[in-house]
């Protein structure tokens, strides 16, 4: 079932955050059409889990009969997603204003890393490169190092892929009430630039500052960090509320220590020191025998095979195995219309006829 059943949603093929947010959209239950290109995608169609949950047709869009079978596809969608350099698209003929002439109800969204308009507009980037422009990078990593790099979470998918897809959604509700469709034009840069809001609003407030590790969420608070156990893994302790860190403390045996005021920052390092040291005193798996589960704020740092078989994964079911590839389930859920995987990553073509039989369009050439 899922929220948006019944949406069609057109997707023109690509790679990493656009793919992603198709995903979204088909957990949720719309109906999502991957237009591939003849080309081999870079990704195996066969473990790209973000195929999942869509059909797929090929096409050739620089073909004038491909071309107008996409257009008639238009007509029928609710969506459309595209992730080229601006006025890509429109060289092909088939930017907002020919698709919008041939259904005024469409949403038309747009990713891209700089926008569709600026002086970088035109320019080759990649996530690091959004992130590095609007504060993200600079603000991630140990203070007097280089900055870290937080994979390609931050500009690709979250300030990317998911800000699109949110505004595709909200376009579509304002569409229910206006009848008419709208570009939705969803830039890297201004994706990761929002995100870091509270960020804005603590150095506003003079409780956060440019250093970077100097702060109480980037590394700089001994209570909201990581460190390395006796055989060589880590955990991560985000014990900021005084309440939790006198847990932590307790746990750990240390309450009754004349130690310095963790409220003074000048005391982190010689507080940090001190964790490092304790921590190596037990194994991994005997910190979380200690301290998981309760108010300490404490969690392993598992990596992405250990992951999904965590007893709190494993009751919640935030892993799924789909054709025998484990990966992360649909989210968030929902308590009427649940979000589900509804079939296996297709291999591009593979749904070609199905799929305009379905929407109701004939193949340039071809009769319903």
């Amino acid at each position: 079932m899922g929220p948006l059943n019944g949406m069609k949603i057109i997707e023109v093929s690509g790679i990493g955050p656009g793919p992603f947010c198709g995903m979204l959209l088909a957990d949720m239950g719309a109906d999502v059409v991957c237009v591939d290109r003849g080309s081999k995608p870079v990704l195996d169609p066969a473990t790209d889990c973000t195929r999942r949950g869509k059909r797929s047709i090929v096409l050739d869009l620089k073909a004038p009969a491909d071309r107008e079978t996409f257009l008639r596809l238009v007509e029928k969608a609710d969506a459309l997603l595209e992730g080229f350099r601006p006025g890509a698209m429109e060289k092909l003929g088939l930017g907002p204003v020919e698709c919008l002439s041939r259904n005024r109800r469409l949403v038309y969204g747009r990713m891209t890393g700089w926008g569709q308009i600026g002086p970088l507009a035109q320019a080759a980037g990649h996530d690091i490169n959004y992130i590095s422009l609007t504060g993200v990078l600079h603000a991630i990593g140990r203070e007097g190092e280089k900055p870290v790099l937080p994979l390609n979470l931050v500009g690709d998918f979250g300030g990317g892929a998911m800000l699109l897809a949110l505004g595709v959604v909200s376009a579509l509700l304002e569409t229910r009430k206006s009848g008419e469709g709208q570009v939705v034009d969803a830039a890297m840069t201004d994706g990761s630039a929002l995100l870091m809001a509270l960020f804005y609003s603590l150095n506003a407030q003079g409780q956060w500052t440019t250093e970077r590790g100097c702060n109480l969420l980037d590394g700089g608070a001994p209570f909201y960090d990581v460190y390395e156990t006796g055989d060589g893994k880590y955990v991560s302790i985000g014990a900021i509320e005084p309440q939790f860190y006198a847990q932590l403390m307790d746990k750990l045996g240390l309450d009754g220590e004349e130690g310095p005021s963790r409220d003074d920052p000048r005391n982190w390092p010689e507080l940090a020191a001190r964790l490092e040291q304790l921590f190596k005193t037990r194994s991994r798996d005997e910190w979380c025998e200690l301290l998981q589960g309760s108010d300490a704020c404490f969690a392993p740092v598992l990596d992405f095979r250990e992951a999904p078989k965590h007893p709190h994964n494993r009751a919640r079911s935030t892993y799924i195995e789909v054709n025998g590839l484990t990966q992360p389930a649909p989210a968030p859920r929902f308590s009427r219309t649940p979000s589900a995987v509804k079939f296996p990553p297709r291999e591009p073509g593979s749904d070609m006829q199905t799929l305009l039989d379905d929407w109701g369009v004939a193949r340039e050439g071809a009769q319903l």
